[in-house]
Formats: structure tokens, C-alpha cells, sequence
């Protein structure tokens, strides 16, 4: 994928002093003329900097194209003498941060050196090799009321724009898998290498440019976007869409100023989509691609497949399946005690995380890096939950939806 440089909040200060020689020629035309020359001493320090692992440093003078090079190891201050001239400078290394991430890093900067004192200041920046949307956040363990009863609504995905362009949602798909990591059976045929079987699949709704949404913003898909906090939910009245669905035993009252997605498909009555309380189950972000629709999708990507059941009789099934050159992100979730398999193909999630057990108000939410240049949270993404996600984590809309 293609490289994306994203602020981490790291400050690069480069701090310089100069030993300046003038030039002088007396009346009589004799005097000797010494070239100008700065020591610029580059420091590179950031706040959550635990280690400076390795950094190369480049200064490249743009008059003359003359370059100077040098490789910092486990140091983070270098000296360098430099005639006046224009320059740029970049940094490019790893470090550690201190909370033991090694991440890749770089700065860059242009200056003018024609002084005795510069003090260039740079930000440091991580090098983020997504280049679309990320979930952020799964919602779906539930909630206690305050009398103790288990709460059916109030979950969300919150999906987040990872990147440093703005991005559009129009035709995003979000499904749900058709396995649980907590089940292992032996299916024929099993295509995970291929695709994501599914058990439903809905569609941001769109036409291509519809939905911006800016570097490090986010978008929220309530299961009901209403205030849910009599309840001891959470208020998703400013949810960006709400999930669709009829079914009156559940309470669901459609927010009329919120736009409801797409059902492609689902298994369920009501048409419906609902997320397991039991952190069992795989999430997926797709993007449909452009001449695709709901109704070609589906007439294009059915998966039919069978398994041993317990009474020891096949059971044959016909699902659907999103491939997996569409997906952008994937989550895997499981318990503890139960895991049994991965839904994904590794390179596109190769671990799991969990909030267990259900209705304990809890949330599986995305590591924080450091922050974006506008300030937003930059967040981890490794294709591993294990290592990208907190779980059994506060949900980041326990006090509504603030952008």
C-alpha cells in the first residue's frame, strides 16, 4: 500500500549556532575574502520518544546540489558545519516510543542559512502505510440498565479516517462474518485466503463524494440513533447513520434526521443486523467498487458450503462473501477462554481482542500513535488486533458523539 506520512506529535527542534568569518578588502584592493560558514547542531526530540534507534539525517544545499550525510545510532543531536547557502534537511529513522512501539519516522524541512544564529524547529512525523478507512471502534458487548437488565441497543462501529487526505464514505460495506472464532468446524470449501464469508453486509449509502471526511475524523453507525441514556446507553442522536431495521420487540425507532444504511444482506428478520454481545464474532470494511452494486454483488459473490454437524450429517449452506482485494480493515473478536480460529486471512487481520463478558459496557478500541498534524488521534494499524487494539476498553462515546 501506499505510504502515508501522518503527524505523531513528536517536535524535532533543531537548535544551531554559527562561527561566522566576514569578508573584508581594504582601499587599496588587497585583503583576503574567507567563505562563510554556520555549525548548525540538529537535535531531534519528541515527547514520547523512549529510544533513538537509528536516523538518517540528509542536508542537501539547493544552489550547488552538494549533499551531507550522516547516521545517528541510539543519539539524538548531531553538529554539522555548513557553508551559507539554501538548504533542505530531512530525517528518516525508527525509534522506540515509550510505550515500547518501534515506529518509523521522518521530518523534512526547508531553510535559509545567512546568519550567525538558526533555530529551526521541525515536527517529526510516523510513516503510516494505510491509505484508507480504519475501524476504530466496535461497540457491541452492551450495557446493564440501571436495574440490572441486559440493554439490546446502543451499539456502534466508529470508522475513522487514518489517513492524511480527505477520504469519502459513500460505498463503504460493513459485514458481519458468517463464523465465530469460538467454532471450529471443518467447512469444505473454506476460503478464507479468498474472501470473507459473511452473515450480513450493509452499504454507506452514496454515489462517490457524498460523505468527506477529514484526516483523523471519524463517522458513527448506531444500531439506533437515539439517546439511549435512561438506559445507561449512550447518546448516538448525532450518529452519521443508523442501521435499519422494523423489528418492534427491540424498541427501534428510526431517527428520521439520520440516514439509514443500505442492507444488502442479512440473515436475519426485520432486516436486520445485529452484533453478537459475545465477542465471537469478525468484522469487515469494504469499499464496493465503482460499477458494482448491492444486487451485482450479491449475483456475484455467493458462497455455498458444507460441514459435519454434530449428529454426524452434513449440513449444506449458501452465504455470501466479500473478496478480499475489497477489504480496507477487518476486526477479529473472541473470548479468552475460546478461541479457537482466525476469520481473516493473516495479512489482513492476523489476531483477535475482545470485550467480555457480554453487557459489560465495555468496548474493543484502536491504540493511539501520537496525533496528526490537525491534532487528531493517529491510531495503529498492523493488520493484528492483538497488538492494535485495547480491549475491554471504555467506549469513546460513553459521553455522546463529539467531532
Amino acid at each position: 500500500m501506499k505510504k502515508r506520512f501522518l503527524a505523531i506529535g513528536f517536535m524535532a527542534i533543531l537548535a544551531s549556532s554559527a562561527v561566522i568569518v566576514s569578508c573584508s578588502k581594504d582601499d587599496d584592493d588587497f585583503g583576503t575574502e574567507v567563505s562563510q560558514k554556520s555549525v548548525l547542531t540538529v537535535t531531534l526530540k519528541g515527547d514520547n520518544i523512549a529510544t533513538y534507534k537509528t536516523l538518517d539525517i540528509e542536508i542537501l544545499e539547493t544552489n550547488t546540489g552538494a549533499i551531507t550525510k550522516k547516521t545517528l545510532e541510539n543519539v539524538s543531536a548531531y553538529s554539522f558545519e555548513l557553508p551559507y547557502g539554501s538548504y533542505k534537511i530531512s530525517a528518516n529513522g525508527t525509534v522506540i516510543t515509550k510505550d515500547n512501539e518501534e515506529v518509523q519516522v521522518g521530518a523534512s524541512a526547508e531553510q535559509d542559512i545567512n546568519s550567525g544564529v538558526v533555530n529551526l524547529s521541525l515536527p517529526l512525523v510516523i510513516k503510516q502505510f494505510n491509505n484508507d478507512f480504519i475501524i476504530e471502534e466496535v461497540f457491541f458487548a452492551g450495557v446493564k440498565t440501571n436495574e440490572g437488565k441486559n440493554y439490546n441497543n446502543s451499539r456502534y462501529f466508529k470508522i475513522t479516517n487514518n489517513t492524511d487526505e480527505v477520504l469519502y464514505a459513500d460505498r463503504l460495506m460493513i459485514a458481519t462474518s458468517e463464523f465465530f472464532t469460538t467454532v471450529a468446524r471443518t467447512v469444505t470449501p473454506y476460503i478464507v485466503d479468498q474472501a470473507f464469508p459473511i452473515s450480513a453486509v450493509m452499504i454507506v449509502p452514496g454515489t462517490g463524494k457524498e460523505h468527506p471526511v477529514q484526516p483523523g475524523s471519524f463517522i458513527v453507525i448506531a444500531d439506533n440513533a437515539i439517546n439511549h441514556t435512561t438506559s445507561n446507553g449512550f447518546d448516538l442522536t448525532k450518529a452519521d447513520f443508523e442501521f435499519p431495521s422494523t423489528n418492534p420487540s427491540l424498541g427501534q425507532v428510526d431517527n428520521p434526521s439520520v440516514p439509514n444504511m443500505n442492507i444488502a444482506y442479512t440473515q436475519m428478520t426485520y432486516n436486520m443486523i445485529f452484533l453478537y454481545t459475545t465477542s465471537q464474532q469478525g468484522y469487515a470494511l469494504a469499499r464496493l467498487p465503482e460499477g458494482q452494486t448491492a444486487d451485482t454483488f450479491l449475483a456475484e459473490n455467493k458462497y455455498d458450503y458444507s460441514y459435519t454437524n454434530s449428529a454426524g450429517g452434513v449440513t449444506n449452506k449458501s452465504v455470501y462473501k466479500i473478496p478480499n482485494t475489497w477489504i480496507v480493515d477487518a476486526l477479529n473478536t473472541s473470548r479468552d477462554d475460546d478461541f479457537l480460529q482466525i476469520l481473516t486471512a493473516p495479512s489482513i487481520d492476523a489476531g483477535w481482542t475482545t470485550a467480555s463478558p457480554g453487557y459489560n459496557g465495555k468496548t474493543v478500541r484502536r491504540k493511539v500513535l501520537g496525533t496528526m498534524s490537525n491534532g487528531k488521534n493517529l491510531y495503529k494499524d498492523t493488520n493484528n488486533s492483538t497488538a492494535d487494539f485495547v480491549r475491554n476498553s471504555e467506549p469513546s462515546l460513553k459521553n455522546g458523539i463529539v467531532k
